[in-house]
């Protein structure tokens, strides 16, 4: 699995067999990957249920955070949620931005897409709308989002950088993104990293947690802030599948860290045409 196309080919095959899963189920795989557990495992161990505007028929169970608690949405924003599932994220994002906001929930998988269009309509939320697509290519225009949010996606993308360079064309000069992502600080074992359930389950596809950041920066993203670090511990059953047990004690070992960053940043507002030779900095 080393092409981008296979690795998102995976990725659309696992996400569409967990839309008709329930979120119990989710739970006891690996980020809804289907790499049963004997202990409970889910990468997404915060609480969404004291959020405002919460459908447990829309929590699958897949995140790593809570990004929407972090994203600053006010009345009235037009916001867009990167792999919006069943709708969870979408629909705390409605609440926030209010009836005058819109809220565009993009994903690449059909049955995802057709599970959050049936909870919105179910609900009414009118103001709420998903469309299919890449967000590597979002079926949207330039500068329509005033907050773009994420959960636990970014790392199932093989082109993060391509998906960086969309949020920033898509984002309002002055909006800003709040994402939930997987990172690593240490190398996975090469075993880990070519397994293709681990990547649909959201550890292999992570990044160097360094590398992450400075790719944020280099795509002119300002005021980046770490809005949550929290470590993520892969149980040994899951890990034994993969490693030897030798390797699994070497790993345990290394010092190798997994964690769910959430993470804030700006698109800076447009400079203002100089007027003449005392205007500019």
């Amino acid at each position: 699995m080393n092409t981008q196309e296979q690795l998102k080919e995976v990725v659309k095959q696992k996400y569409s067999e967990i839309a008709l899963q329930d979120k119990e189920t989710n739970q006891s795989s690996c980020c809804g990957s289907g790499c049963c557990s004997t202990e409970v495992y889910n990468i997404m161990s915060d609480d969404y249920s004291q959020l405002e505007g919460y459908d447990p028929d829309a929590d699958l169970g897949l995140g790593c955070g809570l990004p929407t608690r972090f994203a600053k949405i006010k009345k009235g924003d037009v916001v867009i949620d990167l792999g919006s599932g069943a709708g969870n994220d979408a629909f705390i994002a409605r609440y926030e931005t209010g009836e005058t906001g819109k809220v565009i929930g993009i994903d690449f998988t059909p049955a995802m897409i057709e599970r959050a269009r049936k909870n919105a309509e179910a609900r009414g939320f009118h103001n709420v709308e998903f469309r299919q697509g890449d967000i590597e290519q979002m079926p949207v225009t330039s500068n329509l989002a005033d907050v773009i949010v994420s959960n636990c996606v970014l790392n199932l993308v093989p082109n993060k950088d391509g998906v960086l360079k969309e949020i920033f064309r898509v984002l309002k000069p002055g909006g800003h993104f709040s994402i939930s992502d997987i990172v690593l600080e240490g190398d996975l074992p090469k075993e880990i990293r070519e397994a293709a359930e681990m990547y649909a389950g959201c550890v292999s596809g992570a990044i160097q947690k360094q590398v992450y950041l400075e790719l944020i920066a280099s795509n002119g993203f300002e005021n980046i802030t770490v809005q949550k670090d929290k470590p993520i511990a892969i149980p040994d059953d899951i890990l034994s599948q993969y490693l030897s047990p030798e390797q699994l004690v070497t790993f345990k070992q290394s010092g190798t860290g997994i964690s769910s960053v959430t993470v804030y940043a700006e698109k800076p507002l447009e400079k203002k045409a100089c007027c003449g030779p005392d205007c500019c900095d």
